[in-house]
């Protein structure tokens, strides 16, 4: 029994606790404007997204080409991308985690299937584009 009281006394002075918090799409748009943020899903590097000043993207798969898209809020909240060649919008929650961590979740996706922000810097993706020419 005492042992049981003082379990929920240190639970009720711990406080509570931190919770994963979706950002809105106008702190989104604060975070990543002029910025690039490169991803990793699993412990593995996935790719990077440069994000410019006017919702334009540039997304490369780890080692892949570049595709340009441009980002939107939804209806629904939610942050959604549509790449050149591909009309079907991709939605993500971009939420901030508890530790710090920064994930973006494909809507209605496994939190296993999470992109965690790697790094985020103000550098360009190194990629040459289709209609840039070599």
């Amino acid at each position: 029994m005492r042992l049981t009281i003082a379990l929920c006394a240190s639970l009720l002075l711990a406080g509570p606790v931190a919770a994963e918090r979706v950002v809105t799409a106008d702190e989104f748009d604060q975070m990543v404007s002029g910025r690039t943020l490169h991803f990793d899903r699993q412990g593995e590097a996935f790719g990077s997204e440069q994000y410019f000043e006017d919702k334009r993207v540039i997304w490369a798969f780890e080692g892949g080409q570049c595709q340009r898209g441009i980002w939107f809020e939804s209806l629904a909240g939610d942050i959604c991308f549509v790449y050149d060649g591909d009309p079907s919008p991709q939605c993500w929650s971009f939420i901030e985690m508890p530790d710090g961590a920064f994930h973006a979740r494909s809507v209605g996706a496994d939190p296993d299937e999470d992109l965690i922000t790697r790094k985020m810097g103000y550098e360009d993706l190194e990629c040459v584009l289709p209609d840039l020419g070599v």
